[in-house]
């Protein structure tokens, strides 16, 4: 048997054994590790993160945080609820801390913990913008990217041993020439695009909680705009990148803004 189908074979396996479809995308996703297993982990390392940085409490832009995150989580229990999903949730421990850093940066673990960097506030703005970010790392968590990244992980791996196994007899040099070689395509033609298309499914999910919620979502592209400004036009080549360029981040989130408007006006809400 060849390398290739050698990793086909660990690849096919691993995808027939372990796929679940994700409300929210629609998609069957890899699941090699379960919630019941990621959460506790991620929770941990969320107060140990905290335990570990300076929580910003008691201040306005502290509420704001908090506030803004209720919103998001109430409009994906609306939306779970309405499509049939009202235990997708279980084992959620929504959390919403503010933390001192100049990072342009947020962040959410599975289970609803969440982390704004008050060096992202002046790019939001305003309840718009943090809306806007808040309902993109969330909808990460919702559509089980972590997850999902774990257990492609964990086949790349598996992957890499067969190309070992297969390369077994030969030379040193040969060894090193397959391994770069799996490395790279794996990387370039897996991973990083794996990555990105999370990035605009966050997006688009993100966009509906924000409507959802009583944000209008054409605001959101004000806000990519700045956040396009503050980058300075350092970012890597997309094909390069775990995320997707400006222009092309943005052009999505224009085409998505119709759809996310109708998902709301489902539940009453409609912006002019």
């Amino acid at each position: 048997m060849n390398v290739k189908i050698k990793i086909g074979a660990i690849l096919l396996f691993g995808l027939v054994l372990s796929c679940s479809k994700n409300p929210f995308t629609g998609k069957s996703s890899l699941a090699l590790v379960s919630n019941s297993e990621i959460l506790p982990s991620a929770f941990q390392q969320y107060n140990q993160f905290l335990s570990e940085n300076k929580v910003v409490t008691g201040t306005a832009d502290a509420k704001r945080v908090e506030t803004v995150g209720m919103k998001i989580k109430t409009a994906a229990e609306r939306w779970l609820n309405a499509n049939g999903y009202s235990n997708y949730l279980d084992g959620y421990a929504w959390e919403y801390k503010l933390v001192e850093s100049k990072e342009v940066n947020a962040w959410c673990m599975p289970g609803g913990k969440i982390v704004f960097y008050t060096g992202i506030l002046p790019i939001c703005k305003d309840d718009a913008g943090m809306a806007t970010v808040m309902g993109h790392e969330v909808a990460h968590a919702l559509a089980n990217h972590g997850q999902q990244r774990m257990s492609a992980g964990m086949l790349q791996q598996a992957g890499a041993a067969g190309v070992a196994i297969a390369t077994g007899g030969k030379s040193e040099q040969t060894q090193q020439i397959a391994m770069t070689a799996y490395g790279a395509t794996t990387e370039y033609a897996g991973m990083l695009p794996f990555s990105r298309s999370h990035e605009s499914e966050a997006d688009m999910i993100g966009l509906t909680l924000m409507a959802i919620a009583g944000y209008n979502p054409d605001t959101a592209i004000a806000f990519w705009q700045r956040m396009a400004a503050n980058s300075g036009g350092q970012a890597p080549p997309e094909f390069m990148s775990t995320h997707p360029s400006n222009d092309t981040r943005i052009a999505n989130i224009k085409s998505l803004i119709p759809k996310a408007k109708e998902e709301a006006a489902k539940f009453g809400i409609t912006f002019k």
